[in-house]
């Protein structure tokens, strides 16, 4: 098994995940949704504001079954992270999940989400946009969902524009990933008023992915890393691809209430 594995390799240094997370290069949420589905269909809008393109998402068939795939996406280049708002999202990019995650609920189909974000973006305009219910709604959304829903932490997971996507039945995060209430910056910041101390303050955010599987935050932790070498792009959405297909196949023949009771007595166990 792919996650046991995992447990028994030595944790990155704090210091190392946040970098390592921040990386440009990383899988985006549309390179894993065309790598692990047969055929993927891209739907835009909120029907109510506009497209932000911060959230990526749609349609597609994985090993045959019809899933809906939403995430969060920051794109490679700099006119890409741009373009994305560096995957960030606005109220209108939470009402494009909920309107997803309403349309899959429908069709019952699972959703699988992506995230990679430092936070949902949080200028005043945002505010003006309603971006705090729009997270709150799209929680309840994912909360209510009667079919399975996994969530993979790909990159960061800031705050509660991760969280917006992540009432899941499971959640995996990749071993060089983190998931947090705030980024270190901002810890160091408000605990200290001394950015500098960043490093120190992510030694006791606890957000590493060996901190959250300890912690019960966390259900899998997909490795990264073979013999000590990072593995491709392919290998690594060919792995997380095995591990999805596995999952949904465990949930095939649960009623809506007794998946929705699942996902709700794991969240209730904090």
């Amino acid at each position: 098994m792919l996650e046991s594995h995992s447990k028994k390799r030595p944790s990155l240094h704090p210091s190392e995940v946040v970098k390592a997370a921040r990386d440009t290069q990383r899988l985006t949420t549309s390179e894993l949704a065309n790598y692990i589905c047969d055929d993927f269909y891209e739907l835009h809008g909120d029907r109510a504001y506009g497209d932000d393109a911060a959230i990526y998402g749609g349609v597609g068939r994985l090993d045959g079954r019809p899933v809906t795939i939403i995430g969060t996406e920051k794109g490679h280049t700099t006119k890409e992270n741009v373009e994305r708002n560096f995957g960030s999202p606005h109220a209108e990019g939470y009402r494009k999940a909920i309107r997803l995650v309403e349309q899959a609920d429908k069709f019952k189909r699972p959703v699988i989400s992506f995230i990679n974000t430092s936070g949902a973006f949080c200028d005043m305009e945002s505010e003006d946009r309603g971006v705090g219910e729009a997270i709150a709604r799209s929680m309840q959304a994912f909360g209510r969902l009667s079919a399975p829903n996994i969530s993979v932490l790909i990159g960061e997971g800031g705050s509660g524009g991760a969280l917006a996507l992540a009432v899941t039945n499971r959640v995996w995060i990749l071993e060089d990933a983190m998931y947090s209430i705030l980024s270190p910056e901002g810890f160091a910041t408000i605990l200290w008023k001394d950015v500098n101390r960043a490093n120190e303050a992510a030694e006791l955010m606890k957000f590493t992915a060996k901190d959250l599987y300890e912690l019960g935050v966390v259900d899998e932790i997909i490795p990264v890393r073979q013999r000590g070498e990072a593995i491709t792009k392919e290998h690594l959405a060919d792995n997380i691809k095995t591990m999805l297909i596995k999952e949904l196949e465990d949930w095939d023949g649960k009623s809506a209430e007794a998946i929705r009771l699942a996902r709700e007595a794991r969240f209730r166990q904090f």
